[in-house]
């Protein structure tokens, strides 16, 4: 952590970035939050490390025009939202001095590793400079990624409506996983506009409980790098990331392997069109499954 503050304060100074986004503690100890830094005295409260699970790359947005250089702080798996981010020309990539910060796995203040469970790995898609030490490279034994989505399609399907009711009867709609989520950027969500019809956040119906997440996930497929951000701070601890993940599987089965926020040019495979794509009947095949 000292390295890391150390190397923003001296940003910082000479001028090479007016502002750094990082990681301050909160009342508890397990509580870091994303925080704002604007000079060498406020970067005394700066942290990084056990506890810095929040991805940084969505408050990317809100300084994308601001003035001068923004210094964000990501690790390996948050790069990989801060270049979806460039794909879909929602920042520019010149506005932002990004550190690599070097991560060895982040606890949950839930208690949990939900988000390190199943890593991708400790490749940085985006930076500038990485800040890194031999620690931060272990690993431990991971999950399979894709083992909670099995479990559900071994389910016949009145027993996953009967899950997904469950767990999503639960949701009080806070916003917090939209807000926090970094594939939802749009300037205004359709559930803030009062002309959609769905702007009400108390579910009138049984189907409008799950009608928010579902429209939400079908707005990010191909989009979500899978951060795990919208579990992570999900109060009532509904595991929105297996919907996601579902949309993932799909497409690597479908279309090949994907991984969305790798490579400069990469394109999602719902956006990209060859004579080789699943034949509508297959797909509408394995929905009915």
């Amino acid at each position: 952590m000292a390295r890391i503050k150390q190397r923003a304060i001296e940003l910082l100074s000479d001028g090479t970035v007016m502002r750094v986004i990082g990681w301050e503690k909160g009342e508890g100890n397990c509580d870091w939050s994303p925080a704002l830094f604007e000079n060498a005295a406020e970067m005394e409260n700066f942290v990084y490390g056990d506890y810095a699970g929040a991805n940084l790359s969505k408050y990317c947005l809100k300084f994308n025009r601001q003035e001068g250089k923004t210094l964000v702080v990501l690790k390996p798996c948050d790069t990989l939202s801060f270049r979806q981010l460039l794909h879909e020309h929602r920042i520019d990539r010149e506005k932002f001095y990004v550190i690599g910060a070097g991560c060895k796995g982040m606890k949950d203040e839930k208690g949990g590793l939900l988000k390190c469970s199943a890593c991708k790995g400790k490749e940085f898609e985006v930076y500038d400079e990485i800040i890194d030490d031999e620690e931060a490279q272990k690993t431990t034994a991971l999950m399979d990624r894709m083992a909670g989505v099995i479990e559900l399609e071994k389910m016949t399907a009145q027993e996953r409506f009967d899950f997904w009711r469950g767990e999503l009867s639960r949701c009080i709609r806070c916003n917090a996983c939209r807000n926090v989520c970094p594939a939802c950027s749009c300037i205004k969500c359709v559930f803030d506009n009062p002309a959609s019809g769905v702007q009400s956040k108390a579910p009138v119906t049984d189907f409008e409980e799950n009608m928010f997440h579902i429209i939400r996930a079908y707005h990010v497929a191909g989009r979500c790098t899978d951060c795990g951000e919208c579990s992570r701070v999900c109060p009532q601890n509904i595991p929105l990331h297996l919907l996601n993940r579902k949309f993932i599987k799909d497409m690597n089965e479908l279309y090949g392997d994907y991984q969305a926020g790798v490579g400069e040019n990469e394109r999602t495979p719902l956006t990209s069109y060859t004579k080789e794509d699943a034949e509508p009947g297959i797909v509408y095949e394995r929905g009915n499954a």
